[in-house]
């Protein structure tokens, strides 16, 4: 198994579990604890994000490696874990921003639409990581354009 995406992928599913566990204290009145616990999680994202982008610009992507007749299917899905992924941190910023501004109404309306975004984004994850690395042997590994395309 890879190092640097075997640990991207661990932050990844960590945050998603993390959220959960934020869900779950607020739901019980913890407020103190939920904010602890979403901090934690949006640090173990943002621990994903920085080692996903520093392999992206030091080593590359890796492609897909599985059989052609799978590739626009992956690439079709990688796509939409690319979009979800960014939607998901462009709603888990907001997010954040709304409960440290202590705008609580508006981040009691868009918390939980961000904690489904980012859980499905999760699971695209691991799904994404699995078809590279655990179900297939990785393609070549090369610039982020060419491995999304398959080109």
């Amino acid at each position: 198994m890879p190092l640097l995406p075997t640990l991207s992928t661990a932050f990844i599913v960590l945050s998603a579990l993390l959220i959960a566990i934020g869900w779950v204290l607020i739901a019980r009145g913890k407020a103190v604890a939920h904010k602890k616990v979403m901090v934690a999680a949006a640090a173990s994202a943002l621990l994903f994000f920085i080692i996903y982008v520093s392999r992206t610009i030091f080593v590359g992507n890796t492609s897909f490696g599985g059989p052609d007749d799978l590739k626009v299917y992956y690439t079709a899905f990688l796509i939409f874990h690319i979009i979800l992924a960014t939607v998901g941190a462009v709603f888990g910023l907001v997010t954040l921003t709304l409960a440290f501004k202590r705008n609580i109404s508006k981040h009691r309306k868009i918390g939980p639409v961000t904690s489904i975004i980012w859980f499905f984004t999760a699971i695209t994850g691991v799904m994404v990581y699995l078809l590279l690395y655990i179900i297939y042997d990785g393609g070549e590994t090369t610039s982020m354009i060419k491995a999304i395309l398959g080109l």
